[in-house]
């Protein structure tokens, strides 16, 4: 698996599981550069070449990255794919540590930089059929840190849910506008919405540092609710099939 990666050592991050697709790296504690793709759900034409690009500006040598962080979902499910596929891949050829983090952790971070920081922060992904992926965080003086697990929801019933002094973000709300402003939660601005590689960086540092690392064989996107082409095989064959 190789060693625990050091300060002298580089760690890439990658964040595929939203629509506009991001990777940062960094050295240590220090996040070198981020870097987010061009357009929307452009994740399988400019991953690699964006990474290949990120190494080389930095003259880092594929045996120098020691480690990799992926946001693990719920998300795009095909974003999903990429982003741990590549990990696991980087992992099989380098020895690179892997740590996974929660795609709406790495968002409800971005709530302690609007211009009033919620104590609470409600983070919504549109999971179609009219439901969300959703979660709720409490803020502690570093960071937001989960307070219900993330699971799909009714919109409205996850809003009812929030605390009184919640604020919600992601990109779940331009999906349900109609529960969002019915509910009258705070929103925070729109910016603050997608997950940022460079706050992956972050948090996955943290998780290097502690030895909260994954096995290759251990790291799985977060899908919550299967994929829907093996909803419909599930519903063709049955689950013993």
């Amino acid at each position: 698996m190789g060693s625990q990666p050091k300060e002298a050592d580089f760690i890439l991050a990658i964040e595929t599981s939203s629509a506009y697709g991001s990777v940062c790296l960094g050295r240590g504690g220090e996040v070198l550069e981020s870097r987010v793709f061009s357009g929307a759900r452009r994740h399988a034409v400019e991953f690699l070449p964006t990474i290949d690009d990120l190494a080389r500006s930095f003259d880092v040598r594929p045996s120098q990255l020691a480690g990799v962080a992926v946001s693990v979902g719920p998300g795009s499910f095909t974003g999903l794919r990429i982003g741990v596929t590549a990990a696991r891949a980087f992992s099989l050829a380098l020895g690179s540590r892997l740590v996974a983090v929660p795609t709406l952790e790495v968002i409800a971070q971005n709530a302690g930089l609007a211009p009033t920081p919620p104590l609470h922060a409600g983070v919504m992904l549109d999971a179609k059929r009219g439901h969300v992926y959703a979660a709720t965080f409490r803020r502690t003086e570093s960071s937001y840190v989960t307070d219900t697990e993330p699971r799909e929801w009714n919109p409205r019933e996850f809003l009812e849910s929030l605390p009184a002094d919640a604020a919600v973000l992601g990109e779940g709300i331009a999906y349900h506008r109609d529960p969002v402003d019915e509910s009258n939660v705070r929103v925070l601005p729109e910016e603050l919405w997608p997950a940022r590689a460079e706050t992956l960086y972050r948090l996955a540092y943290e998780r290097f540092q502690r030895g909260d690392v994954v096995g290759r064989r251990d790291l799985i996107p977060l899908y919550i609710r299967p994929p829907e082409a093996e909803e419909k095989w599930l519903l063709r064959h049955g689950s013993d099939g």
